[in-house]
């Protein structure tokens, strides 16, 4: 019998052109949508709603950037149009199309920095493994 078992921070990068550039300890993913009510004349209520673009938010912590990502001089600041790549047991959540809206550092004495940064990504898309 195989154990399935849950994501781990090795299961959770940052991918840019096809190479992970960090792994990510843990994520919050928010996914909305705008809407438009149809009206109709007379009626009270409405008749129709049309579905919007959708947004997705993501919020992660505690990134540790690769070696060959330290190596190749990539830091936080400079990313653009990379990926949030999620590998669950029975798929896999990419989210594409990703920019950076917020870095949040704190630092305490005798403490690791904790990193948090606000994702918005263009598209998410899941793949069965």
């Amino acid at each position: 019998m195989e154990t399935i078992g849950f994501p781990t921070s090795a299961d959770i990068y940052l991918e840019l052109d096809g190479k992970k550039v960090a792994v990510v300890q843990s994520y919050t993913a928010k996914a909305t949508k705008s809407s438009q009510p149809v009206e109709a004349f007379g009626e009270s209520e409405p008749v129709a709603t049309l579905n919007g673009q959708r947004k997705y938010t993501l919020e992660l912590t505690r990134l540790y950037a690769t070696d060959d990502a330290v190596s190749d001089g990539i830091n936080f600041y400079d990313l653009a149009d990379f990926s949030l790549v999620i590998c669950k047991p029975d798929r896999k959540v990419i989210y594409s199309g990703c920019e950076w809206s917020g870095i949040q550092e704190t630092g305490q004495l005798d403490a690791m920095v904790a990193e948090k940064i606000t994702v918005t990504a263009a598209r998410r898309i899941e793949v069965t493994a």
